[in-house]
């Protein structure tokens, strides 16, 4: 079985293809999974660097995303049949309600092995069935950015119609939301240094556009399009160096979910803070979501007939080249390894 794989050590020097990995069959209560694609995510760059968590154990399989067929069931199996499309859950023993300290001992692509493999053993309780109109690459490209956008606007959020949503950039989680939010009748307000991705934005349904390179004080702008009052709800995705932007063009009451460290890093004054408790501001940190919020996430996407936005596919022979360039930043949408059997 071939995988993409860090043998020895960490650095994006050290990935590499192996292809002699035993094949496994499914114990009791575990099911096959046939990988046909996996999408990346920012924290699979940082975990084969070695900056995620230092203490993953290597070797390491990574790939926090993923998408297959149910090839073989163990005993006992009674949720999926055979040649059912499934995804993987990240946290192989989340399954509702917050996180907890064991939520993060058993997350694929570290410590766990990853979806960029050919084939996965997986308890039959850690997956989820494939929305049916999705391709494989656009199954695979759901769960770590569209799941946090989903519960940072809906489960945590609780978004409504008409709120106003700001949201930062274009990586996978801002489209997602970009997407949600649309899907859910909040009014958008997206931001980007590029005006190319501006426009982009505003085919998919954006209601106003901020060019930070032209308006670095965007969050004055933002308050502007609100009349004065402050977005409802803003995805934060710059981290320490955007946060105080964040804060002042939120409106007293509404909510900052903290979800990337995307920009450039800087000493947080705690004085930043301060508009957080002046203006009663909510600030919700995100860690992806549970199986039952990806169950409810699917249903949405499947009523809706959404699709994530991909930007570029690769096979899995050229997976660590597809990890590095996650880290380079230029995109619009997931980076996709389709994966073929050998």
């Amino acid at each position: 079985m071939r995988a993409c794989m860090l043998k020895d050590s960490w650095g994006l020097e050290n990935l590499s293809i192996v292809d002699d990995l035993p094949d496994l069959e499914p114990g009791p209560g575990q099911v096959r999974v046939a990988m046909r694609a996996a999408a990346l995510n920012f924290r699979d760059y940082m975990a084969v660097r070695g900056r995620y968590n230092p203490r993953y154990p290597i070797p390491l399989i990574p790939g926090s995303d993923g998408a297959g067929v149910v090839t073989a069931l163990g005993a006992g199996v009674r949720q999926w049949k055979v040649g059912q499309r499934v995804s993987p859950i990240i946290s192989q023993v989340w399954q509702s309600g917050p996180p907890d300290r064991e939520t993060l001992k058993h997350t694929l692509g570290g410590p766990l092995p990853g979806t960029l493999q050919e084939a996965m053993i997986v308890p039959e309780d850690a997956l989820v069935a494939v929305p049916e109109h999705l391709s494989d690459s656009e199954a695979a490209a759901v769960q770590c950015a569209g799941l946090t956008a989903w519960n940072a606007l809906v489960t945590y959020g609780q978004l409504r119609a008409g709120k106003t949503v700001l949201i930062q950039g274009t990586s996978a989680v801002s489209l997602f939301a970009l997407q949600f939010a649309v899907l859910l009748g909040a009014r958008t307000i997206l931001t980007s240094g590029d005006p190319e991705k501006l426009e982009r934005g505003r085919e998919l349904g954006v209601d106003e556009t901020i060019n930070y390179k032209e308006q670095p004080e965007w969050q004055r702008v933002a308050r502007d399009l609100t009349d004065g009052r402050g977005a409802d709800h803003i995805i934060e995705i710059g981290g320490a160096g955007t946060l105080e932007r964040s804060l002042q063009a939120a409106r007293p009451g509404g909510t900052v979910s903290l979800i990337g460290v995307m920009g450039p890093g800087r000493e947080l004054d705690p004085s930043i803070l301060l508009p957080a408790i002046m203006r009663n501001l909510r600030l919700q940190g995100i860690f992806v979501g549970a199986r039952q919020d990806y169950q409810a996430m699917n249903r949405a996407i499947a009523a809706n007939q959404l699709r994530p936005i991909i930007d570029r596919s690769f096979a899995l022979e050229e997976a660590p080249d597809a990890i590095r360039q996650q880290g380079e930043g230029e995109r619009f949408g997931k980076l996709v390894v389709e994966i073929e059997a050998g």
